[in-house]
């Protein structure tokens, strides 16, 4: 046997050294330093068929280089086959994040009960009688889906040459350990690899893996950073687990685009997918109400209808209260300045709350008009038209700035029904014969003069 070896190797970054010390010198968090033990047999996990006619590869020119597009795998959902880029490329290995309870396990079992693929589920954390119980609750029958509960990558993959699946999903990569290296399951060295080792079967086979991979309480990827670098795609799975919609993103993507987000509805059945976001976060009421302004935004490529909400009464206790849910509360004190210093408006002894509704968080500087119509409104207790809609960026001089990719959020509120949406006059519209009417404005005090009169 050969001699035991162990190194030191930050818990937080994965960063290795060859003695302990106090401070990780990449990420200068302090005692993540741990030992763990790295030996390792001479043998492989996953080891392909020797044949006669593998041959080494040699380079090419890259015109010579087919270029014929690569064959995707219908998922059946619109939402993941958006974010990943068309579907599910052979032989890839996809990551998929997100905080504990958010739904991770709910949407790759929903997704392998419905492929019209063989799929093996490999759970490392839950039993084959739970995730039969869950199965059960969001679809009644399955031919094509395999669970397996293990945690051995040796044993795992003896199944996987028994079942020949076209699809893996491995709930979760943190719960995996090999033989070939003698540390706890979830430590630095057995998740870089049992990665490799997946990444090996995934090429050579080109049956692709999607992983599930835990989060630390800063919202990243549990495990050394190689680990993002080693998948070829990294998903995050966001949202409020008091709220039911969920955010699906791509942080990465070798095969697509990572601008595309994917949004679903938690019900009791599972996810369902929501095509037309827009009509969700606007709720739908038959009186007209002062304090609401529909703004059009954009989360990623995806333009999205969504409802300011803002209070504006007397502050009782003198001290004027500032609250927001869902926006910047530095760039709403910001835009009340504005509205008190270059538009004359007395704002400085009123209490303000502004809210996004739905739930979701928007960075967005096209709100910025919207939130001025929802706090003029509520401050003047005059309702904004339900036909009127907002993309506008606010400066400190009090002028409507323009916002990009105008025309898209165009054709989103023109879909939608609106009437008038209001821009910036410095907007360059290349839109000709819409059947919606945009209004050019410059300053606050136009949009105040054509809302309120």
């Amino acid at each position: 046997m050969s001699k035991v070896k162990t190194s030191f190797f930050c818990q937080n970054c994965g960063t290795q050294y060859s003695k302990w010390q106090g401070q990780c010198n990449a990420c200068k968090e302090w005692n993540t330093i741990a030992e763990e033990i790295i030996q390792k047999q001479e043998k492989v996990a996953w080891k392909s068929e020797p044949t006669s006619t593998n041959k080494a590869p040699r380079p090419l020119k890259i015109d010579e280089i087919d270029s014929a597009q690569e064959i995707r795998m219908d998922t059946t959902d619109g939402e993941l086959n958006r974010v990943l880029g068309g579907g599910i490329v052979p032989g890839s290995l996809t990551l998929l994040g997100g905080e504990p309870g958010i739904g991770k396990s709910t949407l790759l079992l929903q997704i392998s009960l419905k492929l019209p693929y063989k799929t093996l589920y490999v759970s490392g954390e839950e039993s084959q009688k739970q995730i039969k119980m869950r199965a059960e609750r969001i679809t009644p029958n399955s031919d094509n889906c395999y669970i397996l509960t293990e945690t051995k990558t040796q044993n795992i993959f003896k199944q996987i040459e028994a079942i020949q699946p076209e699809i893996v999903i491995i709930d979760s990569i943190q719960t995996l350990h090999t033989d070939y290296i003698e540390s706890t399951a979830g430590s630095i060295s057995q998740i870089r690899e049992t990665t490799a080792e997946l990444i090996k079967f995934a090429k050579e086979t080109n049956i692709p893996v999607i992983l599930i991979g835990h989060i630390t309480k800063d919202g990243n990827i549990a495990g050394p950073k190689i680990l993002e670098h080693m998948v070829d795609t990294v998903l995050q799975f966001e949202g409020d687990r008091n709220h039911i919609y969920r955010i699906l993103r791509s942080l990465k993507n070798r095969f697509g685009s990572t601008s595309e987000l994917g949004i679903y509805e938690m019900l009791g059945s599972g996810l369902r997918e929501v095509s037309n976001p827009s009509e969700i976060l606007i709720s739908h009421k038959d009186e007209e109400l002062s304090g609401t302004a529909i703004a059009t935004t954009l989360e990623g490529m995806r333009p999205l209808m969504i409802e300011i909400q803002s209070l504006v009464s007397t502050a009782v206790y003198g001290t004027p209260q500032r609250s927001t849910t869902g926006y910047n509360a530095k760039r709403l004190n910001m835009i009340l300045a504005v509205l008190e210093k270059r538009a004359g408006f007395r704002l400085g002894a009123k209490d303000v709350f502004l809210n996004v509704t739905g739930g979701i968080s928007v960075d967005d500087p096209a709100i910025d008009l919207a939130v001025v119509a929802a706090i003029l409104s509520s401050n003047e207790d005059i309702p904004v038209g339900k036909g009127f809609c907002f993309a506008g960026e606010v400066g400190l001089s009090g002028e409507i700035r323009p916002v990009n990719r105008v025309d898209q959020r165009i054709q989103e509120a023109e879909k939608l029904g609106f009437d008038t949406i209001f821009v910036s006059k410095y907007n360059k519209i290349a839109l000709k014969n819409t059947g919606i009417k945009i209004e050019l404005v410059a300053k606050i005090e136009d949009v105040a003069s054509i809302l309120f009169g």
